[in-house]
């Protein structure tokens, strides 16, 4: 297997420069999400905070209208639609931004690809009825995310036979399998090992640990472990203060090969990012 990972990957009419790790901040237009729900539901609110996570570093701003967190109720197509597609639309009109949605929906994503959209990131990585089909047709990349069954009920009582890392791995060497055969070419994939989805403390904390054995896969690594409940459980810390564990997190990531890193916290992510990089290049960071 070719394990060389693409430097460069073609987001619509953006070109990611992925020689050295980006930020991608998450802007969540729902009322429900984990840490953020409500906060940016209304569309100008959503246009001002990404316009700060620009400001502050952000390469890519990945929008969400179906709130993914444990124990999520599903919401319909046309409720995604009237969430997302406004939101990406002025992104794209005002900023130039390369916006990538955050969804499970293929009307969601022919809509989104349509209204500039440049990268599809799905938690259930294609599985949905029509979305591999929608995928293809919308000419971006696409991440595959790690999950076993659906936010609803991935968190009950998850177990896997083999070490997680090497589960997680053969997981998404089968999806990238039936991606190329359908017709998704190889090199508009990128891999999410899924942390906090069907997954322990324990499985988190070793998948981490152990995330270069991915590398073999030769894809593009996206990490999102923002603020999430590994942080709250190991630190015994409220949502609104997992900034700190959520950096040690990144800079670990990024060490393991990651190549996107998903965060609410754009700027302090950032700079630990950059400074990881400068570390492992023995070098400044990039301009």
């Amino acid at each position: 297997m070719d394990t060389s990972t693409a430097t460069h990957l073609q987001c619509g009419r953006h070109r990611l420069d992925l020689s050295f790790p980006r930020v991608m901040g998450i802007l969540n237009v729902t009322p429900d999400s984990f840490s953020d729900g409500g906060r940016h539901a209304v569309p100008d609110d959503a246009l001002r905070h990404a316009e700060q996570m620009l400001a502050e570093g952000a390469a890519i701003i990945d929008v969400g209208g179906e709130s993914t967190r444990p124990g999520a109720e599903p919401v319909s197509p046309q409720q995604e639609l009237d969430r997302v597609v406004p939101v990406v639309e002025a992104l794209v009109r005002e900023f130039d931004a390369l916006v990538s949605v955050d969804t499970s929906t293929p009307e969601v994503m022919q809509a989104t690809a349509e209204a500039g959209a440049g990268m599809i990131n799905d938690v259930r990585n294609l599985r949905r009825e029509g979305a591999l089909s929608a995928a293809i047709a919308s000419g971006l990349p696409v991440c595959l995310m790690h999950m076993l069954g659906e936010p609803g009920d991935m968190q009950q009582d998850p177990h896997y036979d083999a070490p997680v890392e090497e589960a997680v791995a053969d997981f998404l060497a089968q999806r990238v399998a039936a991606c190329e055969a359908a017709g998704l070419r190889r090199e508009r994939l990128l891999l999410d090992p899924g942390f906090g989805f069907a997954k322990t403390v324990e499985h988190n904390l070793r998948l981490l640990k152990h995330m270069d054995q991915l590398a073999p896969l030769g894809l593009p690594l996206l990490v999102g472990m923002s603020r999430k409940s590994m942080i709250g459980k190991v630190l015994g810390r409220p949502v609104e203060e997992r900034l700190s564990g959520g950096l040690a997190l990144s800079a670990m990531a990024v060490e393991r090969g990651a190549r996107i890193l998903r965060v609410h916290d754009v700027g302090p992510h950032v700079d630990a990012v950059n400074m990881t990089w400068a570390v492992l290049e023995e070098g400044c960071a990039h301009d």
